[in-house]
């Protein structure tokens, strides 16, 4: 695309669906629509909350327990938030239609309820692709890794571009201190909403009611598939079984969309050799779009089939975030962006929350916060940790804590991996409790590094007592962990 043509597209496309938009917003402001969110607590359902009220809707919810950062988004918002699954929130929040969210199942007296009384319910993805995203040019970043930085460097992208997106992210990027939003109005046409949305499409099933994946129902005109692994033993049987998800996702997508895809992964490969109608565009390759660079220095070097098209710094490290750069560049120039404006950008990009976030130092010991949750994910997560810690001259220890919290980790599918990728750590401290596996026998491999505690207090006593001066003490968990990071610093200060 040329850059005197560069967003005249976007007049043509937008024109077409302007009075549709129109229509579709006169259409849900008029009247306050009462939804009921059961399941508000995570990272997607959140966000639903919060697009929902922007368009106007009123929003209420339930959860067992709520954490950080989606219980202060949502309080923020002041929406409504009912702890626990009983029947009495019907009478409380009687709702115009109950959006059920995955961690709802049979059994819950709040869904049995529900069914025998013949209220209206709705997956929250089909209500989000019938409420928000059927009228939108909807950009999707799907993968076992990576899904919430990627798409939060692709929304990035298209807001610096002045394309103004709406997005739902399962993460709060710093850049815009929410994880959704509506469409906001375009530089290019100040007096519309943008077409474009950019959504994190993730391949777990919808619902109780709804086995298929998530990311079936949001139709997207551009689809990233970052990388494909196994995970989520809790509903897939294997890799196969996940990659039919994926190459159902692809089934989706229309012959003027696009693929943009990972040529490194051979998972991926298998997924399009099963069938693709649309433009396809690979990454991460020689002969493809690349992004290289160097830790120490930060650099970053866009590059096509071996020819450099540009540089620029950022303040992020690893092959895997250059990868998931160079997904967000060729993405965004499906839309129009050029890949140089679109690396320019990446060097004002602030990472996601609970991505290698800093919590505090007390005493010369720094805290990080990490949603690591996946032997692959955990090794990536301790190597970038590492490569910081080279780069600032810091010869210190890192001090690893897991929490085997995910569906996948309660299972032990992926108990015999633990021990590698742990292996950067110089001492490892696994929280044991409520697993269906021996943490201990798993991890025995390491020797003297690794610690398994099932009491929460003496797991705190235990890293607070080995951490010295110097350390980085990093906390993996896709949960709150019981506030650990807070109590780690509590401890650390009263030392």
């Amino acid at each position: 695309m040329s850059d005197e043509n560069e967003f005249a597209w976007y007049r043509t496309y937008h024109a077409k669906r302007h009075w549709a938009i129109i229509r579709f917003y006169f259409s849900h402001s008029t009247i306050m629509k009462h939804i009921h969110i059961i399941g508000i607590g995570g990272t997607f359902m959140g966000g639903v909350a919060a697009i929902a009220k922007e368009a106007g809707f009123k929003v209420s919810g339930c959860d067992a327990k709520m954490y950080p950062p989606m219980s202060t988004q949502l309080e923020a918002l002041g929406i409504d938030v009912h702890e626990g699954f009983d029947v009495a929130q019907l009478q409380d929040f009687a709702a115009d239609v109950y959006v059920i969210g995955n961690v709802a199942k049979r059994g819950m007296p709040v869904v049995e309820a529900i069914l025998n009384r013949g209220l209206p319910y709705v997956s929250g993805p089909q209500w989000l692709a019938e409420n928000v995203l059927h009228s939108r040019w909807v950009l999707a970043v799907a993968g076992t890794h990576g899904k919430t930085t990627t798409a939060s460097m692709l929304a990035w992208v298209l807001e610096y571009a002045g394309l103004a997106p709406g997005f739902l992210i399962g993460g709060v990027p710093q850049n815009f201190s929410v994880s959704a939003r509506l469409p906001q109005a375009p530089a290019q046409d100040s007096g519309s909403r943008s077409p474009f949305f950019v959504i994190e499409a993730d391949e777990y099933d919808t619902a109780f009611f709804d086995k298929r994946s998530k990311f079936v129902h949001y139709r997207p005109r551009t689809c990233v598939l970052n990388n494909l692994e196994f995970d989520h033993a809790d509903i897939f049987a294997d890799l196969a079984s996940i990659e039919t998800q994926f190459h159902h996702l692809v089934r989706t997508i229309p012959a003027s969309g696009q693929v943009v895809v990972n040529a490194a992964e051979a998972s991926l490969g298998r997924v399009l050799a099963r069938g693709c109608w649309s433009a396809v565009e690979r990454f991460n390759a020689v002969d493809a779009w690349r992004v290289d660079g160097d830790d120490a220095e930060g650099t970053l070097v866009l590059s096509r089939a071996g020819e450099v098209l540009a540089r620029s710094q950022w303040a992020l490290s690893g092959e895997h975030n250059r990868a998931n750069a160079a997904a967000a560049i060729v993405a965004a120039r499906h839309v129009g962006v050029r890949p140089e404006q679109a690396l320019d950008s990446l060097s004002r990009f602030a990472n996601v929350k609970r991505r290698l976030e800093l919590r505090g130092t007390v005493g010369g010991v720094r805290v990080y916060d990490d949603f690591a949750h996946h032997p692959t994910a955990i090794a990536t997560t301790l190597a970038g940790l590492r490569r910081r810690m080279h780069g600032e001259g810091d010869a210190g220890r890192i001090l690893a804590v897991l929490e085997p919290r995910s569906n996948t980790m309660k299972l032990g599918v992926m108990k015999a991996q633990l021990p590698s990728s742990l292996s950067a750590a110089d001492r490892v401290f696994c929280y044991g409790a409520n697993l269906g596996w021996d943490a201990a026998e798993a991890l025995a491999p390491l020797g003297q590094v690794a610690t398994v505690e099932e009491k929460f207090e003496r797991l705190v006593a235990q890293i607070a007592a080995e951490a010295r001066p110097g350390d980085a003490i990093l906390v993996m968990s896709n949960g709150g962990f019981g506030g650990l990071h807070e109590r780690l610093l509590t401890a650390l200060a009263s030392s």
